[in-house]
């Protein structure tokens, strides 16, 4: 839910100005091509667009050079078309004990295919099914379209959950990987994020919180939960939209920038988050 800001947490100028000069030199074209975002952007056709963003974000953890070469991987046996791979149930001729992804294999993706296909058999878009289930009217549009993937995917799989494609505890957990999707589909500026899904609006977005965004922000005092979790999320959200009303996720470049930084400076080199 949209909520407001902590009465104890005060954005200085000096802080203010830095994440204002970060989000403006991270969120450049030049950041695409070394970030998972760069997959859902290979697409033109919508379809094809949401299943590259929602598979790139479920891998996207751990280190970006590996993720994007996962990726890379993930999405070329797929062809020209995710969407035409998911309809056709090529999945199904997927080794199941192939990995992807560090723990994520191809019996994880073959679960979260059989759900999207679901979804595709009913809906020209996950955009028209999203709508439908009315997850641009909930306090939460990020919890409540996982709760309503969710359902799909257990639908689609005998009832069974994964958690290595969407948390079970959904209500509790940060949802990084969804909040990051979101941020690909719905954010309009132009640079990186790619703004395809207009039903929902960047104020209504969450930041994608990690341990990286999570220990940045609260170094820069604008997070006082020691957990990342949902509260976390709300509780820092609810802050920048204090900064950017109409776009508070625009801070995550900020946060993703102080966080490169100060990695780098830690190791003696560059870093990936």
């Amino acid at each position: 839910m949209i909520t407001s800001p902590r009465p104890d947490i005060t954005v200085t100028d000096d802080v203010r100005e830095l994440l204002d000069s970060e989000a403006r030199r991270i969120n450049d074209k030049a950041f695409i091509a070394n970030d998972p975002v760069q997959f859902p952007r290979r697409y033109s056709r919508l379809p094809d667009i949401e299943i590259a963003a929602l598979l790139s974000a479920t891998i996207a953890w751990g280190n970006r050079t590996m993720i994007c070469r996962d990726c890379d991987r993930m999405l070329g046996a797929m062809e020209s078309s995710p969407h035409a791979f998911v309809m056709d149930g090529a999945y199904e001729q997927l080794d199941p004990d192939r990995n992807v992804h560090r723990t994520f294999f191809n019996r994880n993706l073959q679960y979260y295919l059989r759900g999207l296909r679901a979804i595709y058999t009913r809906y020209a878009s996950l955009a028209d099914w999203a709508r439908d289930r009315g997850v641009a009217h909930s306090e939460a549009p990020s919890w409540e379209l996982a709760r309503c993937l969710s359902a799909e995917l257990a639908g689609a799989n005998g009832g069974l959950t994964d958690s290595r494609c969407l948390p079970v505890n959904i209500d509790k957990t940060a949802l990084k990987r969804i909040n990051m999707a979101l941020r690909w589909l719905v954010r309009d500026d132009g640079i990186v994020d790619m703004g395809v899904w207009t039903f929902l609006k960047p104020s209504q977005l969450y930041i994608p919180l990690d341990v990286h965004v999570g220990n940045v922000s609260r170094e820069l005092g604008l997070l006082t939960r020691r957990q990342d979790d949902r509260r976390a999320v709300e509780e820092l959200t609810a802050v920048m939209r204090t900064l950017r009303p109409d776009d508070p996720v625009v801070y995550d470049y900020a946060l993703f920038g102080i966080g490169i930084g100060a990695k780098a400076t830690s190791q003696g080199g560059s870093a990936n988050s």
